[in-house]
């Protein structure tokens, strides 16, 4: 579900880069940040691929705000049964990826002394659960890689944070046809909130950490789970 009230122009003036937009968050970030007025560079392309991340950003030129918007889908086997292929492609999807997007981008940001970088994270990097670990742990890794380069370039006046949800609806993890499965409804329970947030929300959140209201959230993994994770 998009949020459809009328935008603020929050983000009017400002290009943004929302990657993997066919995944994931992206529909919803897309809608948000347009409905914002963004210079949207909305990208779907596999940035798995040697060089793609360096050439989205080189393509894009300015960017004011990098949205790091990255899935995989969640192997669930336990440690025993993951074998190394399995583990290294959550990390090739999402962590490496991730670090190739940030280094291209950072210099400009630097050199301007203005610049942020959302990452769409998991809380599933907060918060242990059994046959996660090659997911849970690039999720993880995430989180982690924000925390350090987050405090590495504050002193650059630019601010890199993330959004470490779950129980959000999206066509990758919370799909309607999940949803009316029996795990799910079962699954559910485990949220205090008891329901899922709709996509909006979350994009709402993600906006909010691409505007000049967050200058002071530096490194930070904000927990939008529905009460899953507090911290």
């Amino acid at each position: 579900m998009t949020d459809a009230r009328p935008g603020l122009n929050r983000m009017a003036g400002k290009r943004v880069v929302i990657t993997q937009i066919d995944a994931f968050m992206g529909e919803d970030l897309v809608a948000l940040f347009a409905a914002e007025g963004a210079d949207l560079v909305a990208d779907d392309r596999d940035l798995t691929v040697d060089g793609a991340a360096e050439a989205l950003i080189a393509e894009a030129g300015h960017v004011d705000v990098l949205v790091a918007n990255l899935a995989a889908e969640q192997p669930r086997t336990s440690v025993l049964d993951t074998d190394p292929a399995t583990f290294q492609a959550m990390y090739e999807a999402m962590v490496f990826p991730l670090h190739r997007l940030v280094r291209a981008v950072l210099p400009q940001m630097i050199e301007r002394r203005r610049g942020k970088i959302v990452v769409m994270g998991s809380a599933s990097g907060l918060r242990g659960m059994p046959n996660y670990s090659a997911y849970g742990s690039a999720r993880g890794a995430q989180l982690a890689y924000v925390q350090d380069v987050g405090t590495e370039v504050a002193p650059h006046n630019v601010q890199v944070n993330a959004v470490a949800q779950t129980f959000v609806e999206n066509p990758t993890y919370f799909p309607p046809s999940y949803q009316a499965t029996d795990e799910f409804k079962e699954r559910i329970k485990g949220a205090p909130l008891g329901r899922l947030a709709h996509g909006w929300e979350s994009a709402a959140l993600a906006l909010f950490l691409a505007g000049d209201e967050s200058d002071f959230f530096v490194g930070q993994s904000f927990p939008f789970s529905g009460g899953w994770v507090t911290r």
